[in-house]
């Protein structure tokens, strides 16, 4: 890897974004029945489209919440900013076709599976990264494509761009050398605007949230700044483009610079291990990186529906390591109980707090007073790093 120098691109959507909006709308059903009842089991898809968003999947809980369901999409979509003619917070069509959650499912999800433990909710693998890149311990990448569309977002949302639309996307691309990122090749801009702005207009509102979002001093060059590249961009969302809850994953994640299971998040209460392992893969990798036992970590987690210990743990430092790979996974059972029920206590997973994780990845965020982005916590760096006779790099 020494003296090597490539480009790594990675992009992200905003909470407009057709997916997003889905997105959104999933998790906010996964939050009212949490809200309602820690212990309900959801598993939610989102479809949205030309003025019709339908709502459907497996539920367990409070038969009172399907009720919400309706007023639950009308309130998201309004927050996001859609009052358009094609798709309309008020105006759109909603139909709510949940159903109770299969008994075969359920009797392998609940206490006494197969290991007499609550068993996950499905087969699969579940990644989790980090690496010492950004203050966040994510790849640059994502992060500062990420921030760009947050920064418009909030600008939007606070009225100081009535021209911008909520419908954006952003692509960014670095320069790496010896490892490390170190300048702007090309930033991509796609944002939905109003009918009376030039795409001239649009993209000089947007050259200051690029600089915003890249580092003091990173400076990408003025050819290489690619806003609406197609041109005109007024019809947006939903309209322009059919939706469905899961399918930005790895804007959900790490941009691609990491393995991906390829289960979605949104949606899925934390019995689904596709969301619950990923976040605590995360908090695994995050805190390997902090407590210095490498610059970069990826864990993979396998389970067997039903079974509630997973089937096998496996830690890649990438040769960054200050101490043997199977050393740090055999710490990281001793430190976490990696079951669905060990994973959601030991992360406080059975709360609402899941639809402000549907846009802008739910990695690399700052950990909440209200246990919201838990698995971005720190907390085990520093037994980490004592227990191979170090301190951690970064507080907890």
């Amino acid at each position: 890897m020494s003296n090597k120098s490539w480009l790594f691109t990675s992009e992200s959507v905003s909470e407009g974004h057709p997916d997003k909006v889905s997105d959104r709308i999933s998790d906010e059903v996964v939050d009212a029945y949490f809200a309602a009842d820690p212990n309900s089991k959801v598993a939610c898809e989102t479809l949205t489209t030309t003025n019709f968003i339908c709502i459907a999947g497996e539920v367990r809980g409070p038969s009172s919440v399907i009720k919400e369901v309706e007023g639950l999409a009308r309130n998201a979509v309004k927050d996001i900013g859609y009052e358009q003619d094609g798709f309309h917070w008020k105006n759109a069509e909603v139909i709510v076709k949940l159903h109770e959650q299969s008994a075969d499912i359920a009797v392998g999800v609940d206490e006494g599976g197969t290991d007499q433990d609550e068993g996950a909710g499905d087969q699969g693998i579940m990644f989790g990264y980090a690496c010492n890149e950004t203050e966040e311990l994510m790849p640059a990448p994502i992060v500062f494509s990420h921030r760009i569309l947050q920064l418009m977002a909030q600008a939007r949302h606070a009225g100081n761009e009535p021209g911008f639309g909520p419908d954006s996307k952003s692509q960014v691309t670095l320069r790496y050398e010896n490892g490390k990122p170190v300048a702007v090749d090309t930033v991509v801009v796609s944002t939905q605007h109003t009918e009376d702005m030039s795409q001239d207009a649009v993209r000089e509102r947007v050259k200051p949230y690029i600089q915003k979002g890249l580092p003091d001093g990173w400076n990408c060059p003025e050819e290489r700044i690619l806003v609406n590249p197609t041109g005109r961009f007024v019809i947006g969302g939903p309209d322009s483009d059919c939706g469905l809850t899961g399918r930005k994953i790895i804007v959900d994640t790490y941009g691609g610079a990491a393995p991906h299971g390829g289960g979605a998040f949104s949606g899925k209460d934390p019995s689904k291990v596709d969301r619950s392992a990923a976040y605590i893969s995360r908090y695994l990798a995050k805190n390997v990186v902090a407590a210095g036992l490498a610059d970069k970590c990826l864990i993979q987690l396998a389970y067997a529906i039903g079974v509630a210990e997973p089937v096998a743990v496996y830690v890649d430092t990438y040769g960054t390591g200050k101490v043997a790979d199977d050393e740090i996974s055999k710490k990281l059972r001793e430190l976490v109980k990696l079951t669905p029920r060990g994973i959601r206590n030991h992360l406080q997973l059975d709360r609402p707090i899941y639809a402000r994780t549907a846009a802008y990845g739910h990695f690399g965020r700052t950990a909440e007073a209200d246990g919201g982005f838990s698995w971005e916590k720190t907390d085990i760096a520093d037994e980490l790093a004592r227990a191979f006779g170090g301190r951690a790099t970064r507080a907890a």
